[in-house]
């Protein structure tokens, strides 16, 4: 493997490229896909040369990666992802770890490194990849691009690698906010609810926050105030983001076993740092804890329903703190997973859609600013993040 290879968001060896049709909504553009949507012919590695010796080549392309082919976009090849998409930091040591083109001594996030990669290199000008826990929006956050979980079920992952269904989202990135918009466009499902009402400050996401990112992001709120009227200040979670975190944790970790357990007890393949542990950790947890996270979620869902059914538009930094060094301890590590997650798993919980955006630097680091509304509302939510950018000056 070439230096350039290991270093790069695209898969080492023959790229997995496919042309669009000449005329669409998105001809012209050019995109890549996460290593775990399948491309007919070839193997879907999910990021670990054991997945990969263990499957065969797929016999189909997946209907999401086939629809933007449709719509006129060329598929350059596949990108690197954490091992099984199980992480945040965008760590993989089989195929190398994707640079941060903003931070090149910080890691990119995760799990949809290579897809960031791409993107913030300018090397596509949007790339898939999926959000379970924050896979999407924490990576753009890092990476200083623009970035979309979409409503849970929005677009469909039929032919795309799974890790925790009830949260697995087909998210994507892209460097201007009309290619982001544009893409959502193409493959989200038509109509939706276009009326966003007031904007609301999540109190919890910005106490959390390090004060160096409230302060970077305090324009955007700025911003969104003037596109949106008055912001008024919310509580989401009284029960503290620990404990969203926590219930999370433990719901994700249950589907996760239940769906990769067999192949991981069968085949016992070899895992880099903290995602042994992590499946290891998901097999040995006590059921009543997900069983717990489960009426949580119930109860969120219907709490977040009352807070937005009218349209309104929860805004909070995406991540607490722009991307790590890429020396951080596995100590700190968990610390940050679990002090970011306690985040983005509002979203994660209430099926939400989420857009972040790249609002602002901490010494010269992206922290992005996410824009959060009721499911169905994708169409609108991108719509705003583009005026948005316009009125920061940000890429369009």
């Amino acid at each position: 493997m070439t230096d350039s290879e290991r270093d790069g968001g695209f898969m080492p060896g023959a790229r997995a490229a496919l042309e669009g049709a000449a005329e669409g909504p998105l001809a012209g553009l050019t995109f890549a896909v996460k290593d775990l949507y399948d491309v007919a012919g070839h193997v879907t590695g999910y990021g670990n040369p054991d997945w990969a010796r263990t499957h065969a080549p797929a016999v189909a392309t997946a209907p999401v990666v086939l629809t933007v082919l449709e719509a006129g976009a060329r598929l350059l090849g596949k990108t690197k992802t954490v091992e099984l998409a199980y992480g945040l930091t965008g760590e993989n040591v089989w195929y190398g770890t994707p640079l941060n083109p903003a931070a090149p001594d910080r890691f990119p996030g995760g799990s949809s490194c290579g897809s960031v990669h791409v993107v913030a290199a300018g090397q596509a000008d949007f790339a898939f990849g999926s959000d379970t826990g924050g896979s999407v929006r924490i990576p753009a956050s890092y990476c200083g691009v623009f970035g979309i979980r979409p409503t849970w079920g929005a677009v469909p992952l039929t032919g795309a690698r799974g890790l925790g269904p009830s949260f697995d989202t087909a998210g994507w990135f892209a460097a201007r906010a009309s290619v982001l918009r544009r893409v959502g466009e193409a493959v989200l499902p038509e109509g939706g609810d276009a009326r966003l009402g007031p904007a609301l400050r999540v109190q919890e996401a910005w106490v959390n926050a390090h004060p160096t990112v409230a302060r970077a992001l305090q324009p955007a709120l700025n911003a969104v105030e003037a596109l949106q009227g008055s912001i008024q200040t919310t509580a989401v979670a009284p029960e503290g983001l620990p404990t969203i975190y926590e219930h999370f944790r433990c719901m994700q970790a249950e589907e996760a076993w239940a769906t990769l357990g067999d192949w991981v007890t069968g085949t016992k393949p070899n895992f880099g740092p903290g995602v042994g542990e992590r499946f290891a950790a998901a097999r040995d947890l006590d059921p009543a804890k997900a069983a717990a996270g489960r009426a949580f979620r119930r109860r969120f869902q219907g709490r977040m329903a009352g807070l937005l059914g009218g349209g309104a538009v929860l805004v909070y930094p995406t991540s607490p703190i722009p991307a790590p060094l890429l020396t951080v301890t596995q100590e700190d590590q968990q610390g940050i997973r679990e002090r970011t997650l306690g985040v983005t798993a509002i979203a994660g919980l209430g099926g939400l859609c989420e857009v972040t955006i790249p609002a602002g630097k901490v010494d010269g680091l992206p922290v992005g600013l996410s824009l959060t509304a009721q499911a169905g509302r994708d169409r609108a939510v991108l719509a705003l993040a583009e005026k948005l950018a316009e009125r920061l000056g940000l890429p369009v």
